[in-house]
Parts: structure tokens; C-alpha cells; sequence
């Protein structure tokens, strides 16, 4: 029975709290499942809807829903919530969300999963399959560009994916820096927080998770042969990188519709700078249709827009560890 299958067999509506996604996924399942919905979603096995998000008109907030369906994983259903920059003063998480699965044979509604934590890990399984796959091998310093919620989550997955001896950090608030320096120093790698363009002169592989809306790093800043993860980007009007960066790259993306509408590559698409046909999808690379990394001096850059399929395969993972191990609530809808 497929881990779709198994929860849908359930009477009643699953509940699965955001405590109990922490007890049951971890980065290596996480990797797993993005890895595998991008390989999906490049053979045609599973799509994703439109994306809404809009601004909401109060309380600064950003709000919408991303949803999909996977035919291979049976895997149907949406992440309804956003950002909302003033919670951490309220000591809340600025991205809240829940994940509702659906039993594609019928439609009816079989969980309700907390998506806080499984959006920060997904997130981070995301740039993390990126380095996996588009970073030189022998890269020896990471960059992280941000230091908010999601950053900790992202510098402990990349650290797992090559053989790091240095990490260097810029936040526009150098304090929150903090807790980047508490993950390093916990992980044995020595950190050191800098300024944008040093960063750029030192870093193999770069990591921006920000809610920038204008450019972070620019092109003359990045040496030869540098990954860039842009993880911030999936909003209209939303940029973290200079446009001449990304028209100068190798454009990779989760989803190429995403990526030139609300990603990264929404300006540089609207300016001319690079078109449709110069971005590649992951999936092409993971499944062995295009080669990736081309050369030891190229710029890769993948563009993490942030697609439904990645909240939905995480989310049944979930719920059905969850399930397997009695941290789940059965409920009558």
C-alpha cells in the first residue's frame, strides 16, 4: 500500500500537529521527498496548480495557497497560509501554514497537517538537492544571505551536502546573526560574519533566504564556479539577486512557470535579459535529461520558487509516520 494509500484508507479526519512533524521527519526523508517530487514533476507525474498569493491589506501580510497533485504518490491537495512580518515580536513564526490533504478517489478531506516546520524543512530539502546535484564538489565555504526562521534550517541541510570548512554570514540585522553562529559552532565549522560583497568573494555555494525586494548580490560580486540557492523569492515584485547575476548563470528552478512568474527570474524574464528556454527545471537534471554543472568555473543558480508538490509530499510522509506511530488524532468531520 503506497504512503498515500495508507492514510486514505482511515476513517475519520487525521490531525497531525506541528510537534508531531518534528518527531517524524527529519532532513534525510525531507531531501528524499522533495528530491522525489522533482523527479515527478519532470516525467509528467505530478503538477502543480496556479499559485495565489496576494497581499492582504492588513497586518502587512502576505497570504495564499499553493496546491498540486502527484498520480505516482496519490498525493492531492493545497498549504493555505503566508507571512506575517510581525510575528516574531509576538514570539510567533512570521510564516504560518496548514497542509490539507484530500482522498483523490473521492475528494474528501483525509488530514490536516501543521505546515510551520514542514515548510522550513521542505524549503531547506529544496536548496540542500540543489547543492546535491549543481554545486562543485570540492566547494569548501558556505554563504548564507539571511538569518531569519528558515536560515538555521537551511545552513543545517547544506552543511550535509559537501565537506564545508567555513561558513560566512550578512543579515541586514547582524544581530540575528546569533543563531547562524550557534548551528556552526555547534557543527564543528568555523563562522564569520561579513559583508555582502566579501561574502561573495569567498563563498563555493550561496544561500539566500530573504523577503528582499530589490537585489542583495550583484553580479560583479560572485567569482567563477559559485552555486547559488535563491530560496526568498516567490512573490511578485520579490528579488534577491542583481538581474545581470541571473542572465550571467546557468538557471535551474523547481518549476519553470513559478520561477518566471513569482521566482527569482521574474525580472530577469521581464527585462529580456534571459528567456523561458534558458531556465532548466532540477527534475531534468535529478532524472538524468540534462547534465547539470557543465563545467568547474560556470555559474549555477537554482531559483527555489517554493512549489505545492513539495508542501504535499512531505506533508503525507507525515502523516503517515505520524499514523504508524500513534502521534496522530483521529477525528469526525
Amino acid at each position: 500500500m503506497s504512503e498515500a494509500n495508507s492514510v486514505n484508507s482511515n476513517e475519520g479526519l487525521l490531525i497531525v500537529s506541528e510537534d508531531a512533524c518534528k518527531s517524524v521527519i527529519d532532513r534525510p526523508s525531507a531531501f528524499i521527498a522533495v528530491e522525489n517530487v522533482f523527479a515527478s514533476m519532470s516525467r509528467g507525474d505530478a503538477y502543480n496548480f496556479p499559485v495565489i498569493r496576494e497581499a492582504i491589506g492588513y497586518a502587512d501580510a502576505l497570504y495564499g495557497f499553493k496546491s498540486g497533485f502527484d498520480r505516482a504518490g496519490k498525493s492531492l491537495g493545497l498549504k493555505s497560509g503566508g507571512y506575517w512580518p510581525g510575528n516574531a515580536a509576538k514570539g510567533l513564526t512570521n510564516h504560518q501554514s496548514t497542509i490539507f490533504l484530500f482522498n483523490p478517489d473521492n475528494g474528501k478531506l483525509r488530514a490536516l497537517v501543521g505546515g510551520n516546520y514542514l515548510t522550513a524543512v521542505r524549503t531547506a530539502a529544496a536548496s540542500a538537492v540543489s547543492i546535491a546535484h549543481l554545486a562543485r564538489k570540492d566547494s569548501k565555504v558556505l554563504g548564507m544571505v539571511g538569518a531569519g526562521h528558515q536560515s538555521t534550517f537551511q545552513l543545517r541541510a547544506a552543511l550535509e551536502q559537501r565537506s564545508f570548512e567555513k561558513v560566512v554570514a550578512w543579515n541586514k540585522n547582524k544581530d540575528r546573526l546569533k543563531n547562524l553562529q550557534a548551528v556552526a559552532e555547534e557543527l564543528g565549522v568555523p563562522f564569520e560574519a561579513v559583508e555582502r560583497e566579501q561574502l561573495c568573494s569567498e563563498a563555493d555555494v550561496i544561500i539566500t533566504i530573504t523577503s528582499a525586494f530589490e537585489p542583495l548580490l550583484m553580479k560583479e560580486w560572485i567569482k567563477p564556479g559559485t552555486h547559488i540557492a535563491c530560496m526568498g523569492t516567490d512573490t511578485v515584485g520579490k528579488q534577491e539577486v542583481d538581474v545581470n547575476l541571473v542572465a550571467s548563470a546557468t538557471v535551474f528552478t523547481d518549476e519553470i512557470a513559478q520561477s518566471i512568474s513569482l521566482g527569482e527570474a521574474q525580472h530577469a524574464i521581464k527585462s529580456g535579459a534571459i528567456k523561458e528556454s534558458d531556465i532548466t527545471t532540477l527534475g531534468d537534471v535529478i532524472n538524468g535529461d540534462h547534465p547539470g554543472r557543465s563545467s568547474d568555473d560556470e555559474i549555477t543558480l537554482f531559483d527555489g520558487t517554493g512549489v505545492g508538490l513539495q508542501d504535499l509530499a512531505v506533508a503525507s510522509a507525515a502523516a503517515k509516520l505520524a499514523l504508524e506511530k500513534g502521534e496522530a488524532q483521529h477525528i469526525s468531520l
